[in-house]
């Protein structure tokens, strides 16, 4: 059977059928994780889609999971850190595309970076000098974080000077 256009819902026609399946998006859950130096934590993905590209830790919610849950659960299981879940920043969506992605602010409060299964690396990395994002709604969840972040009055070029900008940790110098 020919994929159906996108929003065309599958049926049978049959006389004994009446049943229609409605292709329904998944829900993705990501985390702009931000250590106490003022650093983003992302995660170098060890999986398709975008493999090797810098990301935030996310994935998808599993059914009846609470999404603040599911996001605290992505981050622990990619990067080895726990968060405290601070702010929604926003919901993201693109045409013809499967995934509705949620995204939340959080900061570090537990453990040490270090890349989980789904990583390749994890890095710490000032808002200011962060590498080329994965996913085209990046931009967008950076700004939202951005935003959220002078909200409580704190700039993007603001960390402790003794902090290094960036450090990043790969799965084989855990070994």
């Amino acid at each position: 059977m020919p994929e159906p256009a996108p929003g065309t819902p599958l049926s049978c026609s049959g006389p004994a059928c009446h049943y229609t399946w409605f292709r329904d998006p998944k829900v993705g859950v990501g985390v702009v994780v931000e250590d106490p130096a003022g650093r983003i934590l992302l995660v170098r993905r060890n999986h398709q889609p975008r493999m090797g590209e810098w990301a935030f830790p996310s994935g998808f919610v599993d059914a009846g999971e609470v999404l603040e849950a599911a996001a605290t659960r992505e981050v622990l299981e990619e990067a080895h850190v726990e968060v405290r879940i601070e702010a929604l920043l926003g919901v993201y969506s693109e045409a013809d595309e499967p995934v509705i992605f949620i995204a939340y602010a959080g900061s570090m409060i537990g453990g040490t970076p270090s890349p989980g299964d789904e990583a390749i690396e994890v890095g710490l990395f000032a808002p200011h000098d962060l590498p080329r994002l994965a996913f085209p709604h990046d931009d967008r969840v950076l700004g939202a974080w951005a935003e959220w972040r002078a909200s409580r009055g704190r700039r993007l070029d603001e960390s402790p000077a003794t902090t290094p900008a960036t450090s990043a940790t790969t799965r084989e110098s855990r070994s």
